[in-house]
Formats: structure tokens, C-alpha cells, sequence
């Protein structure tokens, strides 16, 4: 607990171990920190190199006084499927007897709240991590309708996408499956918080990223209700 605030731990991508800039605008009434991974690249080897650490960090965050603790990475807990990303989830809930998940549960759990299975995708991944991506959600009963990426490995360069980009992104993505039931933005590292409402309302479909399902999943591990009002249909629920 930070004061009043209960404390949530994040394990991030970035080597910085800096909080998302999105669980804090979303929920002032929470307190956050983080530790960083320091993932490489984007890429199956990169993940490879990192992944083990999970449990360790989320054990210091747990000492920082962390009552729950996410891995936000989407494509680090989806890319050795769901036995890997019940794996992640295992080893950090051994290590610190918190409730824990993963930002990949997060995004499955908010397509469930809006009780949505069509998707249009818009990722920043290469051909080899949109593939993982795929076999994960057809395998936990969705169905990618269509799938535009922006091809990068770099978590600088993630992070540099701007917003109008983003928007084009997932306005190809949502016109090549006109019978989407919403877009998912994947990757946690986008700054998508400022285009969900934009593109909702230029859509007329829900609009889920990495980025606000992660912040919304790991603030209902502490008993949060999740809304937050004016940044689109998933924090309304």
C-alpha cells in the first residue's frame, strides 16, 4: 500500500523499469511501480533472453510493498502460447503468493467483458510474433478476421509510433474485415490511450489496445472496478 492507495507491481519491456504512462492517467486512485526487463527486440529470440527473470522481479516488487503484480508484455506472455503464459503466471505466483497475471489474460479478459470474438488486429510486430499471435487466439476461441502490422523490433522505435499512425494502422485493419466486432491494438509499448475514443467513434466498434487492458486487468487484481471514464468502452463496463 502506498498511503491509502493499494500498490500494484508491473514487470515492463523497457531496461529503464519505468511505470506505463497509462495505469496512472487511468487510475489516479492507484499507486504503481515497475521493474524492467530489458528486453532486446521484439523477437522469439529476444523474448528467450528474458523471460526467466519474471519470477525474480516480481518478487522485488513484492518487497517494494507490491499487493499484486502484472507482466505487461503482451507478446511476451502469448508468444510460447498458453502453456508458457500459464507458466509466467505460475512462477510468479510461487514466488510472491500475490494475484498476478499477464497482460495477454488482461486482453482475453476484456474481449470477454464486451463479449466480442471478431477482430480486426493492428500490431507493431514481425511475421514471426504476429504468427504466435494468432495461434494463441485461435486457440482461446477468437477469430483474427484481419491483421495489419507495423513490422518493428525495437522498442524505441515501438515507442516513436505516433498517434495518426496508429490510426491509420487500425482504420486498414478494421476495413479488411468489415464483420469485426472490434480492434485490438497489440503491444503494450504503442501509446494508444489517446486514440481509443478517436477511433471508436470513427469506427462505431469497441477498440481494445495491450496498453489500457493491461492497466484495466491489473487494477481489477486489487479489487478496482476498472472504469475510467472517457477513454472508450472497455473502462465503462
Amino acid at each position: 500500500m502506498t498511503g491509502t492507495r493499494p500498490l500494484i507491481g508491473m514487470i515492463v519491456p523497457p531496461a529503464d523499469g519505468a511505470v506505463p504512462p497509462e495505469p496512472p492517467i487511468l487510475y489516479p486512485d492507484l499507486a504503481f511501480c515497475a521493474r524492467g526487463l530489458a528486453l532486446p527486440r521484439l523477437t522469439p529470440d529476444g523474448y528467450d533472453t528474458v523471460i526467466g527473470q519474471t519470477a525474480q522481479l516480481a518478487l522485488e516488487l513484492k518487497a517494494e510493498g507490491a499487493t499484486a503484480v502484472s507482466l505487461m508484455g503482451t507478446s511476451l506472455s502469448f508468444y510460447r502460447g498458453p502453456t508458457g503464459n500459464a507458466q509466467v503466471l505460475k512462477a510468479m505466483a510461487h514466488a510472491t503468493g500475490l494475484p498476478v497475471t499477464t497482460m495477454t489474460d488482461s486482453v482475453l479478459a476484456a474481449f470477454r467483458a464486451l463479449n466480442v470474438t471478431r477482430l480486426a488486429v493492428a500490431t507493431a510486430y514481425t511475421d514471426a510474433v504476429n504468427d504466435a499471435l494468432r495461434a494463441y487466439l485461435s486457440n482461446s476461441g477468437f477469430d483474427i478476421l484481419a491483421l495489419d502490422a507495423l513490422h518493428l523490433t525495437e522498442v524505441a522505435d515501438i515507442h516513436a509510433v505516433r498517434d495518426a499512425d496508429l490510426i491509420a494502422l487500425g482504420t486498414r485493419a478494421v476495413q479488411a474485415a468489415p464483420e469485426a466486432e472490434a480492434l485490438f491494438i497489440s503491444c503494450g509499448g504503442l501509446r494508444t490511450l489517446s486514440v481509443i475514443v478517436p477511433l471508436e467513434d470513427q469506427l462505431g466498434l469497441p477498440v481494445i489496445s495491450s496498453a489500457t487492458a493491461g492497466a484495466w486487468g491489473a487494477a481489477k487484481l486489487v479489487g478496482h472496478n476498472g472504469r475510467a471514464a472517457g477513454y472508450g468502452q472497455l473502462f465503462t463496463l
